[in-house]
């Protein structure tokens, strides 16, 4: 894989592990531009559902992103992801895109797009990115990877805090059983367990880190 232009941070972990504001924070501190790739294959299977497909149609699934348009527009420091030329950003957590989102990110030619427009990205923008398999799969050669993680019961209670009712066990073996890119720990990541931490005290640990690594301008 070629080298990124741009300097990527990459942020593994499972669901409600507290990934995303840890994210969005280290990014905002850094003044380096905040993907959620979560929020882009919600935004595929958003697509998907109202191209009345279903989230097993993976044949009929790859064929419609293989011929969608898949851009992007930045927003407050964010990049997010637009199809034909359309911003879903509203609608990524309605009920029938979470029931959903796990079987339609399984399909192989969706995972390529989407991680072909993240390297896109780099292209482009110092990024902190984070997902599932951005360490793994994505973007391995960067040196700046970390592993968010904390104890399934907390992040239990993170869920029932955010108003949603999947079962943690469930998502987690959904993530890490899928043949296309699993959730797993990049054998040169950080982890940082969360589960008695603030956000600012894992940023905190992430920066001290980053600095560590010789990331400039920090």
């Amino acid at each position: 894989m070629p080298q990124n232009p741009h300097r990527v941070i990459a942020i593994d972990g499972p669901a409600a592990s507290g990934k995303s504001s840890v994210a969005r924070e280290v990014a905002h501190r850094l003044s380096f531009i905040y993907v959620n790739s979560g929020a882009m294959y919600r935004a595929i299977t958003w697509h998907v559902l109202n191209h009345g497909l279903t989230q097993d149609d993976s044949g009929r699934i790859a064929q419609l992103v293989e011929t969608s348009w898949v851009g992007s527009e930045l927003v407050h420091g964010e990049l997010r992801i637009l199809i034909d030329d359309v911003d879903p950003t509203k609608h990524l957590r309605e009920a029938r895109v979470n029931n959903a989102v796990s079987r339609v990110s399984t399909v192989p030619e969706v995972r390529k797009i989407l991680a072909d427009r993240m390297r896109n990205y780099a292209h482009e923008h110092d990024l902190v990115i984070e997902g599932r398999d951005i360490g793994s799969v994505v973007f391995p050669d960067t040196p700046y990877k970390f592993y968010v993680d904390a104890s399934p019961e907390v992040r239990s209670q993170r869920r029932a805090a955010q108003g949603h009712r999947d079962e943690i066990a469930t998502r987690d073996f959904a993530d890490s059983s899928r043949r296309a890119s699993p959730l797993v720990v990049a054998k040169d990541a950080e982890v940082i367990d969360t589960s008695h931490l603030t956000i600012n005290a894992v940023v905190d640990k992430i920066i001290a880190r980053l600095e560590i690594k010789g990331l400039g301008g920090i």
